[in-house]
C-alpha cells in the first residue's frame, strides 16, 4: 500500500509540475519574445531542470556534489515564488475585467477599449513589465529563502511546567531536532552546524523526532554519523519519520544503534534515577499505519502512571486526543516544517491549526510542541518558517 500510494502521488507530483513548468515557460518566454534562439535555450534549460529534479531526489548523496543538487533543486522554489506573483496578476486582471464590464458602454469608450485591447505594442509590454516582475520578486524570494535554510537555525527555548515532574528535576532540559533530511542537498556541513547549536544549549536530553534521513545507509551513514557527536546528560533518543521508512528504516534502525542512540519503537524509558524520573515514551511514524506499519500508541503507553511526568516523542502530531486521554503530559513532534516556504506557511496553519508550529494544548493539561525543523525538504529555501533547534526547560507543576 505504501509504494502504491507514493507512486501515485509522484506521477501526481510530476504531472502537476510539468504543467506549471509549461505555463511559467507561456508567461515568462512565449509571451515576451518572438526569438527563436530564446525560446529554445529557454525550453532547454527548463527541460533540464525539470528532469534534474527527480534525479537529483533518486541519486541522493550519489550526485557527491551539494552544490550542484541544491542549484537544481532551487528551480522548483523559484517556480513557487513566480508562480505566486503570476497568479497575483491573474486575480488582479480578472477584478479588472470584471470592472470594466460594468461601466457603461460608450461609442467612444468601447472604440478605447479596442484599441487598448489590441495593441501589440500595449500587450508586449504589459506582458515584459508582468514577466519582470515575477521574475524579479521570485528571485529575490528564493535568494533569501536559500540564505535562511542553509544559515544556524535558532535556538528556540520553550518553557512547560509538566504535570508529575518531581521537583528535584525542576529545570531539566530536552533539545529536539527534527526533520533534519539529510541527503543529496544537506550533507556533513549542515549537521555539523546543527551539533554546534545542540551541544552549545548544553542539554540532559537530546531528542531527534524523525525524518533524519532521504537516502539509504550507504549512501549517508559517513554523514549522519556527524551527529554522533551529539552531548547530553541522558543521551540522544529518537523516534521514525515518514521519510525514514522511505529511505529503508530497518536498515537505518541498527546503524543508528551502533551511534548510541535509544530507539523508542512504540516503548518507553524511565530517564533520571530511583529519587527523581520522568518517563519517555516513542512510536514510530503515524503514516505507517497505512501501509501496515507499527505506530501502537497503546504499546508505548503500557503501564504508564498517569501521576508521573511523561513525553511523547511522535513524528507526526497526530492522535493528540488519545494522547491527552493517557495522560501524557508533553508530546514532541515535526513533520509540517510550518509551512517552511511562503505560501505554504499558510496552507500548514490551514491544515494543522494550532498544531501547525510551536506550543499548543489538548485538554487540561497536555501540552504538543511542534518543531518547525532543522532541515528542508524540496527546494533547499525557507521563507516565513526559519529553521530552528528547540530547548524544552521543564518545571514541576
Amino acid at each position: 500500500m505504501f509504494p502504491v500510494v507514493r507512486i501515485l502521488f509522484g506521477v501526481a507530483f510530476f504531472a502537476t509540475f510539468a504543467f506549471l513548468n509549461v505555463y511559467l515557460y507561456r508567461r515568462l518566454v512565449r509571451d515576451v519574445t518572438e526569438e527563436p534562439w530564446l525560446r529554445r535555450v529557454a525550453v532547454a534549460f527548463m527541460g533540464a531542470c525539470f528532469a534534474a529534479i527527480p534525479a537529483v531526489r533518486w541519486l541522493g548523496a550519489q550526485l557527491e556534489s551539494p552544490t550542484l543538487a541544491a542549484t537544481f533543486m532551487s528551480w522548483w522554489g523559484f517556480l513557487v515564488h513566480v508562480l505566486m506573483v503570476l497568479i497575483a496578476v491573474e486575480v488582479g486582471r480578472w477584478a479588472w475585467r470584471r470592472k470594466a464590464r460594468r461601466v457603461t458602454s460608450t461609442s467612444e469608450g468601447a472604440a478605447r477599449g479596442q484599441v487598448d485591447v489590441d495593441d501589440p505594442a500595449r500587450r508586449l509590454f504589459l506582458a515584459r513589465t508582468v514577466a519582470g516582475a515575477a521574475a524579479g520578486t521570485g528571485a529575490m524570494l528564493s535568494t533569501y529563502g536559500a540564505y535562511r535554510a542553509f544559515t544556524k537555525p535558532e535556538l528556540t527555548e520553550v518553557p512547560i511546567r509538566l504535570r508529575g515532574l518531581p521537583k528535584a528535576l525542576d529545570g531539566v532540559s530536552i533539545v529536539q531536532l527534527t526533520d533534519i533530511h539529510v541527503g543529496a542537498v544537506i550533507q556533513s556541513r549542515f549537521l555539523d552546524q546543527l551539533v554546534e547549536v545542540a551541544n552549545a544549549a548544553k542539554p540532559d536530553l537530546v531528542a531527534i523526532t524523525g525524518d533524519l534521513v532521504d537516502g539509504p545507509p550507504s549512501d549517508l551513514l559517513r554523514h549522519v554519523q556527524r551527529l554522533g557527536r551529539l552531548q547530553s546528560r541522558w543521551g540522544t533518543h529518537f523516534v521514525s519519520g515518514n521519510h525514514d521508512y522511505y529511505s529503508g528504516w530497518e536498515r537505518w534502525a541498527p546503524e543508528l544503534e551502533r551511534l548510541g542512540w535509544v530507539l523508542l519503537r512504540n516503548r518507553s524509558v524511565r530517564i533520571g534515577d530511583a529519587a527523581a524520573s520522568f518517563d519517555l515514551l516513542g512510536v514510530e511514524d503515524w503514516g505507517t499505519r497505512f501501509g501496515g506499519g507499527d505506530y501502537d500508541l497503546d504499546a508505548a503507553a503500557a503501564g504508564l502512571d498517569p501521576s508521573r511526568a511523561s513525553v511523547l516523542l511522535s513524528h507526526q502530531p497526530q492522535n493528540v486526543e488519545a494522547v491527552a486521554a493517557k495522560g501524557i503530559g508533553l508530546q514532541l513532534s515535526g513533520h509540517t516544517h510550518g509551512g517552511q516556504l511562503f505560501p505554504a506557511t499558510l496552507i500548514g496553519q490551514a491544515i494543522w491549526g494550532s498544531l501547525n508550529t510551536g506550543l499548543s494544548k489538548v485538554g487540561e493539561s497536555t501540552f504538543v510542541y511542534t518543531s518547525r525543523g532543522c532541515g528542508f525538504v524540496g527546494p533547499p529555501m525557507r521563507v516565513g518558517a526559519p529553521p530552528e533547534v528547540v530547548k524544552l526547560i521543564l518545571t514541576s507543576a
